[in-house]
Order: C-alpha cells, then sequence, then structure tokens
C-alpha cells in the first residue's frame, strides 16, 4: 500500500518533531531516563502532527542549506523552551539540597541513574514528589499546551529572539533560587537557632562536644519538621507551573 503525502506537510512535522524531541530532551518531566528514547522520538512526532496545519505554510525553502539550518533552528528553539521550564523546576531539587547541606545529609549523598547525578536524600526525594504531584495535578498538560502554542505563535520560519530569551532566562534563575529559599528557609531558620543552642550549650559545659551532638540533634529536627516543607510544595508547584508556561509563551511571542 503507498501513501501520497505532500512534501511540504512531511517536512514541516519532521521539522516541529525535531522541536519537540529537543524540548522533551530537556524539559521535566518528560526528560527522565525511565522514558525510552525511542519512545520520546514517537511522542514527539505524535505531538507534532495535530500541530501540521499550523506549520504546512511556514516550511522554508526546500534547499537542503536551507533545511539543515530551520532543523538546526528548531533545536535550538526546543532546547531553549526546555531550558526556560527545566531552570524553574530546579528550585525543587535546589531546596531538597539545601535541606542536605545544613542538615547535614550530604554525607549520605549517592549516584542518581535517573539524572546521571549524584545526589543526597531530601534533594531526589523533592524531585521524586514534585513528579507525581506534577502528574497528579496535570500539571504536565499545561506545560505541553504551553510548547505547543510555540507552534503558532513561532512557526518555522519564524526569527528567534536572542534578547527576549537573556531577559527571560535571567528572571528564571533569580526566581529558582528565590523559590527555593522559600521552600526550605523555614527549617533552614530552624537548623540555624539549633546551631545557636547547641554553640552556647557548649559555652556552658564543654565538656559536652556539642559539635558531635549536632549531627544528630539537626538529622533529627530535619526529619520532623520536613513535614513543613513538603505541605508548601503543591502551592509552589502550581505557581512554578504558572511561571514555566508564562515564560515559554513570552519567549515564543505570545
Amino acid at each position: 500500500m503507498n501513501f501520497d503525502v505532500p512534501t511540504a506537510e512531511f517536512l514541516a512535522i519532521m521539522l516541529g518533531a525535531v522541536r519537540t524531541g529537543a524540548w522533551m530532551m530537556i524539559c521535566p518531566p518528560f526528560s527522565s531516563r525511565l522514558i525510552p528514547g525511542t519512545v520520546k522520538a514517537l511522542l514527539s512526532v505524535g505531538l507534532t502532527l495535530p500541530m501540521a496545519p499550523y506549520l504546512r505554510d511556514t516550511v522554508p525553502s526546500l534547499e537542503t542549506g536551507d533545511l539543515i539550518a530551520s532543523a538546526a533552528l528548531q533545536v535550538f528553539i526546543g532546547a531553549s523552551l526546555g531550558f526556560l521550564t527545566a531552570i524553574l523546576f530546579a528550585a525543587l531539587q535546589a531546596a531538597g539540597d539545601l535541606l542536605d547541606l545544613f542538615g547535614g545529609f550530604t554525607l549520605a549523598s549517592a549516584y542518581d541513574p535517573m539524572s546521571a547525578s549524584t545526589s543526597s536524600i531530601f534533594g531526589r526525594f523533592y524531585n521524586l514528589l514534585a513528579v507525581t504531584l506534577l502528574f497528579a495535578s496535570n500539571g504536565h498538560q499545561m506545560i505541553l499546551r504551553g510548547f505547543l502554542q510555540s507552534f503558532r505563535t513561532l512557526p518555522l520560519d519564524a526569527t528567534f529572539s536572542m534578547e527576549v530569551f537573556s531577559r527571560l532566562l535571567v528572571r528564571g534563575i533569580g526566581e529558582m533560587f528565590l523559590a527555593a529559599v522559600q521552600i526550605a528557609g523555614p527549617l533552614i531558620a530552624v537548623l540555624f537557632l539549633a546551631d545557636v543552642a547547641l554553640g552556647l550549650l557548649n559555652r556552658v559545659a564543654p565538656a559536652l562536644n556539642a559539635f558531635q551532638l549536632g549531627f544528630p540533634v539537626k538529622i533529627f529536627l530535619v526529619v520532623m519538621l520536613s513535614g513543613i516543607a513538603i505541605a508548601a510544595l503543591p502551592g509552589v508547584l502550581d505557581t512554578l507551573v504558572d511561571k514555566a508556561v508564562t515564560a515559554v509563551v513570552r519567549l515564543s511571542g505570545g
């Protein structure tokens, strides 16, 4: 059985799939190593097919050089859109890493095969919890919808604004650090007060060796009070999803 597929529409779908594939390689939660590369490739084509009516009239010249340049541009656009989203979601991982640092859990860091990096206990726990909440609240659909909107506002033959990208990148990094401090801030304050109390105890009774006593005390406080930060995660995640979708829409000119 032979199928007659117009060349322009086929190239439009393939170029759109290149952008989608580059986006899925970086944007959470689709960037997880639990999703095989073959599945990501098929998903990139499947997600681009509904956008074919918006892409068939924006195909660049059919010359080989123009097609290669357009494919490279789509990779850059998809990676930029995914990177903006990944920066905001890195706030949850950063908040967990701050708790590990101040609570003494960094000594128990281990290799994480899914992210191909070394992460400690609460950093990995917050990351898994954020992905679970993202799917439970259908936040992944909002992220996906925000990206697919870029095919309408930023077609295949459009130019990419580096000025807008750099401004959103700087703003996203600042919001990431701010969100991380807001999530882990209450527990960090408790751990700081614990250090102050142990320091005063060491001045009163030097024989107690408050330095060795501080490790189990801070670990106990983090484990007991971590529910305060976890309870704030759903609201923080909703805010991060809204900011990520807004950043993607602004970058694509929407």
